[in-house]
């Protein structure tokens, strides 16, 4: 093999390899997105202590439309992780697919009636619930017509983005998230 070749070969095992962990590379960023958005927020407020507590009266006092929200991402991060660790192809696939389809469209399609993040305007976040009312056709379709590879792809995006940051940041220090879990 010529040094030429060799080289072709390592830059596509390289391209290979970074296609491979990009969802990696994502999660680390958000991760660290996340621990700096949230410690200047927390410093802003002058360092309060932080204890991990459930209180979910302020879910339970709040509106439906949040409800559904919240119980719709629950069910699909637990579906969807559920999802990535089982046997791809059978019938329970297809069976919890359909119904984390389902559960996503409600969580993606109950945030366009939510705001409070930028007053009543939309935020960042939106773009993901958008995003998502967009793709998860897609990959219903093209598990239809068994393209397995961008079937992968769409999901597996739409659960890193959609459940993984998007999540994240409902856990910001002042949200009601944060309010539920952590006492301050």
């Amino acid at each position: 093999m010529t040094q030429t070749a060799q080289r072709r070969t390592v830059q596509t095992s390289f391209r290979n390899q970074i296609r491979r962990n990009k969802n990696w590379i994502v999660m680390i960023a958000a991760l660290m997105a996340y621990a700096l958005i949230s410690r200047a927020m927390l410093e802003a407020s002058g360092n309060p202590q932080i204890r991990f507590r459930l209180d979910v009266t302020p879910l339970m006092q709040s509106a439906w439309v949040l409800k559904a929200h919240v119980s719709g991402a629950l069910a699909s991060f637990a579906i969807g992780a559920f999802l990535l660790a089982y046997k791809k192809g059978r019938r329970l696939h297809r069976v919890l697919g359909y119904t984390w389809v389902a559960t996503m469209a409600v969580t993606a399609v109950s945030s366009f009636f939510l705001t409070g993040l930028n007053g009543d305007h939309f935020s960042l976040i939106h773009a993901i619930s958008a995003w998502t009312v967009i793709v998860l056709p897609m990959g219903v379709a093209a598990a239809r017509r068994h393209d397995i590879k961008a079937h992968r792809r769409h999901m597996t995006n739409m659960f890193l983005g959609g459940m993984v940051v998007a999540g994240l940041f409902t856990f910001l220090p002042g949200r009601m998230m944060w309010s539920i879990f952590f006492g301050v």
